[in-house]
């Protein structure tokens, strides 16, 4: 028979395998009598609870003697998060809704706290208050880790109050990238893309944070924004600006949008306001005008002088993000307009391979502006 032809083979295979058990055992020896700091315990925990997460039971006591696992802590565990996620099913639905009893007092710190959060823009009034009854409060100190580049995705935080550093490891080497400052919030790539945390963040005050699950997430978060893709895809990949984004870079400027209305004559940004937001026209016209003094027989006098209109597609705003200025015109809306709308973060974060573009485009509005005005107002300085 074929296993008698190769028995030489597989009694050296099984005497390797002893072998490598007696070595295995050994070195868990050694780790078990060293000291641990915390961090290692909890690491080595997880790990091992992970199996049982999965399923692997193991089949009798002998194969459990001769075959042991090794646990490397080297290694990171297996994502509890990694199961695909398809927004059409109901599965998580069927999951218990958590519910945090708060008072009053708590829950308007909630309401304030998430007001200017743009991944719950787009959410309507049932999911909103779904996603407060689920959240839960955190007290943290200063140093404190609240999450750690690498380790799996548990819960999504907004900051109520206290400041933070973000640290990205880059060739082992952790960086400063950048801080919160008593709002924003963070967490959420790990759980939409079920990847790991991308940064850590470390607390450098005390303060609060509101906590919401990982399942409670997806199940409204995740699944909103899985019917946004749908909708805006095919959008955004015609806009010409984000040509030189990869599908999936232009997939999580999906996910980042929230979409604003806006009524005939309504001001969408004014001249001279500092910049927070990006614009792209999804339906009807936005009128942009720009200030300008001409003498009377009287005095000195602003008029508005309409230098562009921008429709379907077509964007404004981005000026004063990619020069750090306020505003230097002002938007209007042509009748009904409907506008999706970044705020600056996302824009620094997502939209860095377009900023040639964009500043490019900058030459252009001076141009235009020469021949409006005779003269070429410092669109460098003061930009919309």
């Amino acid at each position: 028979m074929e296993v008698d032809h190769r028995s030489g083979s597989f009694n050296r295979y099984f005497t390797q395998l002893k072998d490598n058990e007696t070595k295995e055992a050994a070195f868990g020896n050694d780790q078990n009598s060293a000291p641990r700091s915390g961090k290692a315990v909890n690491f080595i925990d997880e790990a091992m609870q992970i199996d049982s997460e999965n399923g692997e039971e193991e089949e009798d006591d002998d194969d459990e003697e001769f075959i042991a696992p090794v646990i490397n802590r080297f290694i990171r565990r297996a994502s509890v998060c990694a199961e695909a996620f398809n927004p059409d099913e109901d599965e998580e639905d069927k999951e218990p809704r958590v519910t945090y009893p708060k008072t009053d007092e708590q829950r308007q710190r909630l309401q304030e706290a998430c007001r200017d959060i743009l991944l719950f823009k787009n959410l309507d009034p049932e999911e909103m208050s779904q996603v407060l009854d689920a959240m839960f409060e955190k007290f943290f100190t200063e140093g404190e880790h609240i999450i750690d580049q690498d380790d799996d995705g548990d819960n999504f935080y907004v900051i109520e109050s206290g400041t933070f550093n973000i640290f990205v490891k880059v060739d082992g080497i952790e960086k400063l990238v950048g801080c919160y400052d008593n709002r924003g919030s963070f967490g959420e790539l790990a759980l939409m893309y079920n990847t790991p945390r991308a940064a850590t963040i470390i607390a450098t005050s005390p303060g609060a944070l509101w906590c919401l699950d990982r399942l409670t997430f997806r199940r409204i978060i995740v699944k909103n924004n899985a019917k946004k893709r749908k909708l805006y895809e095919a959008f955004i990949e015609t806009l010409p600006l984000l040509t030189s984004l990869e599908t999936s870079e232009r997939m999580k400027v999906v996910d980042v949008l929230s979409t604003r209305v806006y009524n005939d004559s309504q001001q969408i940004i004014a001249q001279g306001d500092l910049a927070d937001c990006f614009y792209i026209v999804e339906s009807g016209q936005v009128r942009i005008t720009m200030k300008r003094s001409r003498m009377t027989k009287k005095d000195q006098e602003e008029e508005e002088v309409e230098i562009a209109t921008c429709t379907r597609g077509q964007y404004f705003g981005e000026l004063a993000l990619v020069t750090n200025k306020p505003r230097a015109a002002s938007a209007y809306a042509v009748g009904s307009v409907k506008c999706l709308v970044m705020d600056v973060q996302a824009f620094e974060r997502l939209l860095g391979p377009c900023m040639d573009i964009m500043k490019r485009n900058i030459a252009n509005y001076e141009e235009q502006l020469q021949s409006l005005f005779g003269s070429s107002p410092e669109i460098e300085q003061p930009s919309a």
